[in-house]
Protein backbone atom coordinates (compact mmCIF):
# COMPACT_ATOMS: atom_id res chain seq x y z
CA UNK A 1 0.00 0.00 0.00
CA UNK A 2 1.10 3.82 -0.77
CA UNK A 3 0.99 6.92 0.83
CA UNK A 4 0.07 9.97 -1.18
CA UNK A 5 0.07 13.52 0.37
CA UNK A 6 -2.10 16.19 -1.02
CA UNK A 7 -2.14 18.30 -3.07
CA UNK A 8 -1.20 15.59 -5.55
CA UNK A 9 0.91 16.38 -8.46
CA UNK A 10 1.53 14.28 -12.12
CA UNK A 11 4.79 12.60 -10.49
CA UNK A 12 3.20 11.14 -7.18
CA UNK A 13 0.46 9.91 -9.16
CA UNK A 14 2.28 8.84 -12.65
CA UNK A 15 2.80 5.31 -10.76
CA UNK A 16 -0.59 4.31 -9.44
CA UNK A 17 -2.70 1.64 -11.12
CA UNK A 18 -5.62 0.78 -11.34
CA UNK A 19 -6.69 -1.77 -8.50
CA UNK A 20 -4.00 -0.45 -6.19
CA UNK A 21 -4.61 0.92 -2.45
CA UNK A 22 -3.11 4.04 -0.96
CA UNK A 23 -3.43 6.23 2.11
CA UNK A 24 -3.93 9.90 1.45
CA UNK A 25 -2.83 12.51 3.95
CA UNK A 26 -3.49 16.20 3.42
CA UNK A 27 -6.22 18.43 2.55
CA UNK A 28 -9.33 17.56 0.61
CA UNK A 29 -12.54 19.16 -0.49
CA UNK A 30 -15.88 18.01 0.22
CA UNK A 31 -18.37 18.78 -3.17
CA UNK A 32 -21.52 17.45 -3.97
CA UNK A 33 -24.08 18.09 -6.90
CA UNK A 34 -25.03 21.42 -5.86
CA UNK A 35 -21.15 22.57 -4.76
CA UNK A 36 -20.43 21.37 -8.39
CA UNK A 37 -23.16 23.26 -10.33
CA UNK A 38 -21.84 26.76 -8.35
CA UNK A 39 -18.26 25.75 -9.35
CA UNK A 40 -19.37 25.82 -13.01
CA UNK A 41 -21.35 29.27 -12.44
CA UNK A 42 -17.92 30.55 -11.15
CA UNK A 43 -16.10 29.42 -13.40
CA UNK A 44 -18.27 30.34 -16.10
CA UNK A 45 -17.67 34.56 -14.88
CA UNK A 46 -13.93 34.15 -14.64
CA UNK A 47 -14.00 33.79 -10.86
CA UNK A 48 -12.07 31.82 -8.59
CA UNK A 49 -13.26 28.28 -6.82
CA UNK A 50 -13.06 29.07 -2.60
CA UNK A 51 -9.70 26.46 -2.90
CA UNK A 52 -6.80 26.46 -4.85
CA UNK A 53 -7.36 23.42 -7.78
CA UNK A 54 -4.07 23.07 -9.02
CA UNK A 55 -3.16 19.57 -7.07
CA UNK A 56 -6.82 19.39 -5.29
CA UNK A 57 -8.64 16.38 -4.19
CA UNK A 58 -12.29 16.74 -4.49
CA UNK A 59 -14.35 13.92 -2.31
CA UNK A 60 -17.76 13.67 -3.69
CA UNK A 61 -19.17 13.83 0.01
CA UNK A 62 -21.49 15.60 2.42
CA UNK A 63 -19.99 15.47 6.21
CA UNK A 64 -22.86 14.89 8.66
CA UNK A 65 -22.54 17.27 11.47
CA UNK A 66 -19.92 16.21 14.53
CA UNK A 67 -21.14 14.72 17.44
CA UNK A 68 -19.80 15.66 20.80
CA UNK A 69 -15.80 14.98 21.11
CA UNK A 70 -15.27 14.75 17.32
CA UNK A 71 -13.83 16.74 14.68
CA UNK A 72 -16.55 15.24 12.02
CA UNK A 73 -19.79 13.08 11.69
CA UNK A 74 -20.09 10.33 9.00
CA UNK A 75 -18.51 11.06 5.83
CA UNK A 76 -18.51 8.47 3.52
CA UNK A 77 -18.62 8.95 -0.54
CA UNK A 78 -21.71 9.55 -3.07
CA UNK A 79 -22.00 8.28 -6.11
CA UNK A 80 -19.34 9.93 -8.48
CA UNK A 81 -21.87 9.76 -11.47
CA UNK A 82 -23.76 12.45 -10.42
CA UNK A 83 -20.78 15.02 -10.90
CA UNK A 84 -19.89 13.38 -14.44
CA UNK A 85 -21.34 16.90 -16.29
CA UNK A 86 -19.18 18.69 -14.18
CA UNK A 87 -15.72 16.85 -13.74
CA UNK A 88 -14.21 17.49 -17.47
CA UNK A 89 -14.45 20.85 -17.04
CA UNK A 90 -13.39 20.97 -13.65
CA UNK A 91 -10.21 18.38 -14.51
CA UNK A 92 -8.79 20.76 -17.34
CA UNK A 93 -9.22 23.86 -15.06
CA UNK A 94 -6.32 22.03 -12.73
CA UNK A 95 -7.54 19.55 -9.91
CA UNK A 96 -5.72 16.21 -10.51
CA UNK A 97 -8.59 14.00 -7.80
CA UNK A 98 -11.87 13.13 -7.19
CA UNK A 99 -12.51 10.47 -4.40
CA UNK A 100 -16.68 9.10 -4.71
CA UNK A 101 -17.73 5.66 -5.36
CA UNK A 102 -19.31 3.90 -8.82
CA UNK A 103 -18.53 3.64 -12.48
CA UNK A 104 -17.36 7.72 -14.39
CA UNK A 105 -18.88 8.19 -17.86
CA UNK A 106 -16.55 7.32 -20.37
CA UNK A 107 -15.81 10.96 -21.15
CA UNK A 108 -14.94 11.50 -17.92
CA UNK A 109 -12.97 8.14 -18.31
CA UNK A 110 -11.50 9.29 -21.58
CA UNK A 111 -10.48 13.32 -19.79
CA UNK A 112 -9.02 11.74 -16.41
CA UNK A 113 -6.46 9.92 -19.41
CA UNK A 114 -6.10 13.39 -21.07
CA UNK A 115 -5.44 15.47 -18.14
CA UNK A 116 -3.21 13.05 -15.92
CA UNK A 117 -5.91 12.82 -13.20
CA UNK A 118 -7.01 10.31 -11.14
CA UNK A 119 -10.27 8.64 -9.30
CA UNK A 120 -10.93 6.78 -5.99
CA UNK A 121 -12.93 4.84 -5.19
CA UNK A 122 -14.03 5.10 -0.96
CA UNK A 123 -15.42 2.72 1.21
CA UNK A 124 -19.05 2.85 0.99
CA UNK A 125 -21.40 2.44 4.12
CA UNK A 126 -18.37 3.05 6.35
CA UNK A 127 -18.29 6.63 6.38
CA UNK A 128 -18.42 6.58 10.50
CA UNK A 129 -15.02 4.48 10.21
CA UNK A 130 -14.01 6.90 7.28
CA UNK A 131 -14.84 10.22 9.73
CA UNK A 132 -12.10 8.55 12.07
CA UNK A 133 -9.76 9.61 9.37
CA UNK A 134 -10.19 13.28 9.08
CA UNK A 135 -8.03 15.52 11.35
CA UNK A 136 -10.14 18.86 10.75
CA UNK A 137 -12.89 20.14 9.41
CA UNK A 138 -13.23 23.86 7.83
CA UNK A 139 -16.38 25.26 6.37
CA UNK A 140 -15.37 27.19 3.04
CA UNK A 141 -17.64 28.07 1.13
CA UNK A 142 -21.82 27.45 0.23
CA UNK A 143 -22.74 27.14 3.79
CA UNK A 144 -26.53 27.74 2.53
CA UNK A 145 -26.28 24.43 1.19
CA UNK A 146 -25.92 22.51 4.55
CA UNK A 147 -24.40 19.20 4.74
CA UNK A 148 -23.34 20.07 0.69
CA UNK A 149 -21.39 23.02 1.57
CA UNK A 150 -17.72 22.57 0.61
CA UNK A 151 -15.33 21.43 3.43
CA UNK A 152 -11.97 21.35 3.57
CA UNK A 153 -11.05 18.76 5.22
CA UNK A 154 -7.25 17.47 7.28
CA UNK A 155 -7.28 13.54 6.41
CA UNK A 156 -4.59 10.98 7.98
CA UNK A 157 -4.44 7.82 5.43
CA UNK A 158 -7.54 8.06 4.53
CA UNK A 159 -7.78 4.16 2.59
CA UNK A 160 -8.53 4.14 -0.52
CA UNK A 161 -8.39 2.18 -4.04
CA UNK A 162 -7.17 3.17 -7.60
CA UNK A 163 -9.87 3.10 -9.98
CA UNK A 164 -9.17 5.34 -13.01
CA UNK A 165 -5.45 6.72 -13.95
Amino acid sequence: MKSLQTPLTPSNITSLREGERVLLSGVIYTARDAAHKRFMELLGADQPLPFPLEGSVIFYAGPCPAPPGRVIGSVGPTTSGRMDAYSPRLMRAGFHGMIGKGPRSPEVSETIRQTGCIYFSAIGGAAALTARCVEKAELIAFEDLGTEAVYALTVKDLPLIVTNV
